[in-house]
């Protein structure tokens, strides 16, 4: 056993010593240790129930013959992070999540891992860890928020976003807006519809890292608290077998993901967070491999905001293996993946059935014949850029129109709740991309400001920032090179006709190549925005979007 180097020996008892501190028993100690890694914390939503899975968890290893012992990782609320500094210590988590597991795993020498997140980096940041510290390891995340109910409709957190729009474009009134705000989110559970934290959930199933039912069973459902406690349990059989994430989160299986995730029309942080998942089991993942994929990979689900369903609904109609089998018919999926049940995907997915075809299509009748995501390239975009094309209104999926440049997120949110942005616009808000904000914010405060200004389908947004899984409409971010490297993005100017191709993957700003030489070379980098603490130190290892925000060794060093 990999604790043997902490428990066993002469020249271990100072270490024993500290176990008994502990208090551990000696039998304790001759049993594999297994940690427990707890995102439990009482600010996010969606980790404050976190405690009882984590007990959960511990029962079903002590059932099965470990000694679980709980350590913690941090998380951040995006929705309370949005819309001011906070948000530019959201993606920057997700490194530090990865970071200080694999220090406490390695520093403790634990046999296995239990991994307990729920919400939007803390779920990517634990994948990339257990690929770094690759003892037999499994997922168990927290669950779905349910739905709230208004006025006899099923609503979820974009709807608030979007209702503070309307409020503001006097489309409704501040009773409504308070109604909405005391109703939306109803339980504890990750928010409610296919946002970020949901997307990773689920593709966690599919890599082959959580259970069945990992991504959908709402978080206060009974159901949620057995699947803990099988998790715990399953977790010894992984360590029996030796059965390993880098055994499990093969080139295969991160295909496999890429594939649900067109399928589910995942929010577009997993092109960040499987490119980055990848690059921890050395996968050299280019996010054009989305197109490919989406090409043939029908799109099958509309949840929240691309519709009007929401994930306790995809856990009734079948969850996540209902949606893999359907896939599963055109051969879409390797099958034969290892996962943590022991089995391989195949096997996991044979007998699933699809109970309800509104919330999940057959793949007869798809809600597209091609993916959710899509990667546009141009050069607006040389090196990518990503669009949630599943939640994009018909109308949208072309366009052009004059670019409205902002410098930051806020002065755009001005503009367009001031009225000063109008049907035909393309909104550019750059310089927060990852080393520029530093930190590659979101951008539903602007996106949700022009769905609710009643915008969605005729406005456009372009940036070198990201989205929330709750934003909908032509909202196209992660453009690469980023602004603060001198991508092309930094040389737009006010009124400069940009065109969108959604359908032919292209993204093109209409000036010549002389002019843009020309603002080329008069384009000066900017003073960095942060000098100080780990903003400052994550600026200057980052990556850009399209290598999923990684961070390396600057080359200078």
């Amino acid at each position: 056993m990999r604790s043997d180097t902490v428990t066993k020996g002469k020249q271990q008892a100072p270490h024993r010593s500290l176990f008994n501190a502990l208090g551990l028993t000696k039998e304790e100690m001759d049993r594999p240790l297994v940690g427990i890694v707890s995102s439990y914390n009482e600010i996010v939503p969606g980790h404050m129930n976190l405690d009882k899975i984590v007990n959960a968890v511990k029962q079903g290893v002590a059932m099965a013959g470990g000694t679980p012992i709980v350590f913690p990782a941090i998380a951040v609320c995006d929705g309370i992070a949005m819309g001011h500094i906070g948000m530019k210590y959201s993606l920057v988590t997700r490194d530090l999540i990865a970071d200080s597991t694999e220090a406490m795993a390695l520093a403790h020498q634990f046999d296995a891992l239990v991994m307990v997140p729920n919400c939007d980096k803390n779920v990517p940041g634990l994948l990339m860890a257990a690929a770094r510290i690759n003892v037999p390891t499994i997922f168990v995340s927290g669950g779905p928020m349910l739905a709230g109910h208004v006025k006899g409709e099923k609503r979820s957190l974009s709807s608030m976003f979007e209702a503070v729009g309307a409020n503001a474009a006097g489309t409704m009134s501040d009773e409504d807006l308070c109604e909405f705000e005391n109703k939306v989110c109803p339980t504890c559970g990750s928010c409610s519809g296919m946002y970020t934290a949901n997307s990773m959930n689920c593709l966690t199933e599919v890599l082959g890292m959580g259970l069945g039912g990992n991504g959908t069973i709402p978080a206060v459902y009974s159901a949620r608290i057995r699947l803990a406690k099988q998790a715990g349990m399953k977790v010894m059989e992984l360590w029996e077998k030796n059965i390993r994430p880098r055994d499990i989160m093969t080139e295969d299986a991160i295909l496999n993901a890429l594939t649900v995730d067109m399928a589910l029309g995942c929010s577009t942080n997993s092109m960040l967070h499987l490119p980055a998942i990848a690059h921890e089991i050395g996968m050299d993942f280019e996010i054009d491999f989305a197109n490919g994929i989406s090409e043939k990979t029908p799109n099958l689900c509309h949840l929240a905001p691309a519709g009007p369903t929401y994930m306790e609904d995809l856990n009734e109609a079948g969850g996540v293996y209902a949606v893999m089998n359907e896939l599963n018919k055109l051969g879409l999926l390797h099958t034969d993946c290892m996962t943590v049940t022991g089995k391989t995907v195949g096997e996991n997915i044979k007998n699933a059935v699809n109970r309800d075809p509104s919330v999940i299509r057959p793949v007869e009748n798809p809600y597209s014949k091609t993916g959710g995501l899509a990667v546009l390239k141009g050069n607006l975009a040389p090196d990518g850029s990503v669009v949630k094309r599943s939640a994009v209104v018909e109308e949208m999926l072309v366009h052009e129109g004059p670019a409205r440049v902002f410098e930051c997120e806020e002065d755009a949110i001005a503009a367009i709740k001031g009225g000063k942005i109008v049907a035909g616009d393309v909104v550019v808000i750059r310089y927060e991309g990852p080393k520029g904000g530093p930190g590659m914010r979101e951008m539903l405060n602007p996106t949700s400001a022009i769905a609710g200004m009643g915008l969605g389908s005729s406005v456009a947004l372009i940036t070198d920032g990201r989205f929330s899984g709750a934003s909908r409409g032509a909202s196209i971010g992660h453009v690469s090179p980023e602004a603060a490297v001198g991508g092309p993005i930094a040389l737009v100017e006010e009124g400069d006709i940009i065109k969108i191709d959604i359908p032919g993957l292209k993204l093109e700003l209409d000036v010549s190549e002389e002019e843009l030489a020309k603002r080329r070379e008069k384009w000066q980098p900017r003073e960095p925005k942060v000098t100080t603490g780990y903003l400052a130190r994550y600026a200057s290892m980052v990556t850009s979007g399209n290598r999923g925000a990684i961070l390396e060794i600057p080359k200078n060093n």
